[in-house]
């Protein structure tokens, strides 16, 4: 009988506690960055952070870090462009399923990413470490009530379609910490505090109450991730003298992402850290979008 999945996440680290008493945190993470099976990866990470906050675990800093052109991922689903992940109606139960699956992925993704935050960028505080730690498990713990809720539906992750837009990006910004503050958190992650509230009222309408209360377990905790992101942005521009609004803007130009869309949850940004300067420069932006 293959192990629960729990116990399955447990003896991957437990199996690299073994030979030290205090492993280097790196090595830990880049291992469960490249497990494929989704209940692995997601118990792993939950294990992960309980060990950092029990202080099993310190970062080699002098560790190489590898490059990761891929996670570890499934076979399915099949990833492809985001114009060809097929849109549905919500109030089919095909395709409420497939709008479960998608949110699904985005938290799949983002295990992956904030993995992926803890283990690429090295010599920052503790407290970074611990954030990023935070928000990976927070992630685990989404993407495993959506994929829960999926099977009462009558499917299963892999079933749909979905595309790879978040894992490009943090490819993109793989080069340097402030980058992929401003990017990931603070313009990809924030984009679902405005569009939650928005999915949550179309699944209410459509009769799904479990699938409103897994979204709003999301959206508060997401809150917290992009505050995170903003509270290591702005202590990354600090460090190295920049002007963060300036600095953002550059980075959006630089990057291609001023297409910005309207809304923006103005009362979910600022609690996520947003600045009056930085929402009046997403309206801008999204007012007079360039090619």
């Amino acid at each position: 009988m293959a192990p629960h999945p729990v116990l399955l996440g447990r003896q991957v680290t437990r199996s690299l506690l073994a030979s030290r008493i205090r492993p280097n945190m790196f090595a830990n993470v880049h291992h469960v960055l490249l497990l494929s099976d989704p209940d692995a990866k997601a118990a792993a990470t939950l294990a992960i952070r309980a060990d950092w906050d029990a202080g099993r675990f310190e970062p080699d800093h002098d560790t190489p870090v590898s490059t990761i052109g891929e996670p570890g991922r499934p076979d399915k689903p099949v990833l492809v462009t985001p114009r060809e992940v097929a849109a549905r109606s919500v109030h089919t139960a095909e395709g409420r399923a497939a709008l479960i699956h998608a949110l699904a992925h985005i938290e799949f993704n983002a295990i992956n990413l904030a993995l992926d935050a803890v283990y690429r960028f090295r010599h920052l505080p503790p407290e970074y470490y611990g954030d990023w730690l935070q928000v990976a498990a927070e992630e685990a713990y989404h993407f495993t009530l959506l994929r829960d809720h999926l099977r009462t539906l009558g499917y299963e992750y892999g079933d749909f379609a979905a595309h790879n837009g978040l894992w490009e990006m943090a490819v993109k910004t793989a080069h340097d910490p402030l980058v992929r503050m401003a990017l990931v958190p603070r313009v990809l992650e924030a984009r679902g505090l405005d569009v939650t509230p928005a999915i949550g009222r179309k699944l209410k309408q459509a009769g799904d109450a479990r699938a409103v209360e897994i979204l709003a377990i999301i959206h508060s905790d997401e809150i917290g991730h992009v505050r995170i992101g903003n509270r290591w942005y702005g202590y990354l521009c600090a460090q190295r003298g920049l002007e963060p609004v300036a600095t953002f803007r550059k980075l959006l130009e630089e990057y291609g992402t001023l297409r910005l869309r309207r809304p923006f949850d103005q009362v979910a940004r600022r609690q996520a850290g947003f600045s009056a300067r930085e929402l009046e420069l997403l309206e801008e932006l999204a007012a007079n979008p360039r090619p």
